[in-house]
């Protein structure tokens, strides 16, 4: 009977995708993947340190690994095993840390799944996190969308934020190697392709072409997804997240012209008080992305734009909320991801005057969200009546199938095994709570995109 292993992913895409790279590593070993709640010899944990309940997630499951086998191995890694070795090494039961570099490196490091009276460290400094490890994540076992990374780490210094510390600098892979990979994946069935990385609009790549002459290319990520699409085949790209201020005029000119890009994307704003978003270090005032988020709704039919915020940052008075809330409201957006701020050690803003109090906090939080499910029902009805084009995805629920358009529009219609995994005409003809009830088209050719 081959040996068993388990994972467990908090966190981002980004760090499913890794989950996955890694539990190749197993695959070729002879193991086989179990669910985390069965009983495996070898549990891994892929953490994340965003939020301050990392420490209490990680222990969590530690406790739920031991639950289902006490013998079990049990590997600790990700961010928060990067930034914070030394506690997690304290846990009762973890038998192996490693760090984002090591993490790809796993059977180099340990070749023997027994537990040991001491538990092990292996983790880089953050200024030798400089290796790109390519990886790819699906969602269950569909061949459908495929999570793909391009690049890692982040040269920002936002001051709420860690993932510079647990990543790195900015860094990316080969154009050619993606480009590879990326027609490995369309070979495989994939018909969507998600581009994740930690800033992803940030992928940049230089080539020298004649060291003599000390001759350089650069690849950017308009230059990227120029190659990418020169593939030819029946497929979509989407775009993770990308930062406003990397947006440019050319990404959005190609996906305006390009059907195979999704016309939707996911732009962090993370507060509408310009006064705050200097606090935060961030790169755009929001005249800036006022600005941006008209253009691109302007020139691409149908867009759907998901924005990040945060609220409860130090220093965020009411009138900078209030301000942050009518900002938001007033913009032609789609949906919004919120975050409480919560306070990460070696921030610059664990330092800063004007802490909100975690009551206030959560009150904003609970007023942004609701804001989101109405700006996210103004766009399901908006859409009433259009032609777009859907990708539908394997499961079957109740006699129907589920998936979405390229705008992003969370879509069903009555099941039918020919369409799965495959392009298909509809018409979007009432909104419920959170989907869209579609009706599936005959003709081929679409109105809009």
């Amino acid at each position: 009977m081959s040996a068993k292993v388990a994972f467990y992913t908090l966190g981002c895409k980004l760090n499913f995708s890794e989950t996955s790279t890694i539990g190749e590593q197993f695959l070729n070993r002879g193991y086989e993947v179990t669910e985390y709640n069965e009983k495996a010899d070898v549990y891994v944990i892929n953490t994340c340190s965003v939020t301050d309940n990392a420490d209490k997630e990680c222990r969590q499951m530690v406790r739920r690994a031991l639950k289902n086998n006490p013998e079990a191995y049990i590997i600790v890694t990700g961010c928060y095993a990067q930034l914070r070795p030394d506690e997690i090494v304290k846990i009762d039961g973890v038998d192996a840390v490693l760090g984002s570099n090591e993490k790809f490196k796993l059977f180099e490091y340990i070749n023997n799944f027994e537990k040991q009276k001491l538990s092990c460290i292996y983790v880089s400094p953050t200024e030798k996190l400089n290796e790109f490890n390519s990886s790819f994540s699906t969602e269950g076992n569909e061949r459908t969308r495929a999570f793909f990374k391009i690049q890692d780490g982040c040269d920002y210094k936002c001051t709420f934020c860690t993932i510079p510390l647990a990543r790195g600098k900015s860094r990316s892979a080969k154009p050619d190697e993606v480009v590879n990979e990326f027609t490995q994946l369309l070979d495989a069935g994939f018909k969507e392709i998600i581009l994740t990385g930690v800033n992803v609009g940030d992928y940049s790549y230089h080539l020298n072409l004649d060291r003599s002459l000390k001759e350089e290319q650069e690849t950017d990520l308009f230059l990227l997804l120029q190659k990418m699409l020169s593939i030819k085949g029946e497929y979509r790209i989407r775009i993770s997240s990308i930062e406003p201020n990397l947006l440019s005029d050319n990404i959005l000119e190609l996906t305006a012209n390009d059907s195979r890009m999704c016309n939707h994307f996911h732009i962090p704003l993370q507060s509408g008080s310009s006064k705050v978003l200097m606090l935060m270090q961030r790169r755009y005032k929001t005249v800036d992305y006022k600005t941006l988020i008209h253009k691109a709704v302007e020139k691409i039919a149908n867009l759907a734009i998901g924005v990040d915020v945060i609220v409860g940052f130090p220093g965020e008075t009411e009138e900078d909320f209030s301000e942050t809330y009518s900002f938001l409201r007033d913009l032609p957006i789609s949906y919004l991801h919120v975050f409480t701020y919560s306070e990460r050690p070696n921030t610059k803003a664990i330092e800063m005057p004007g802490n909100v109090d975690y009551i206030e906090r959560k009150k904003r939080n609970n007023m942004l969200r609701i804001l989101s499910e109405k700006k996210r029902h103004e766009f399901y009805q908006s859409m009433i009546g259009k032609e777009l084009t859907a990708l539908f995805e394997h499961e079957e629920r109740n006699g129907e199938m589920r998936g979405f358009t390229s705008n992003y529009l969370r879509i069903k219609a009555p099941y039918n095994s020919e369409l799965i995994n495959k392009f298909v005409p509809v018409k979007i003809k009432e909104v419920g709570e959170n989907i869209c009830t579609a009706e599936i088209l005959l003709q081929t050719e679409l109105k809009t995109k």
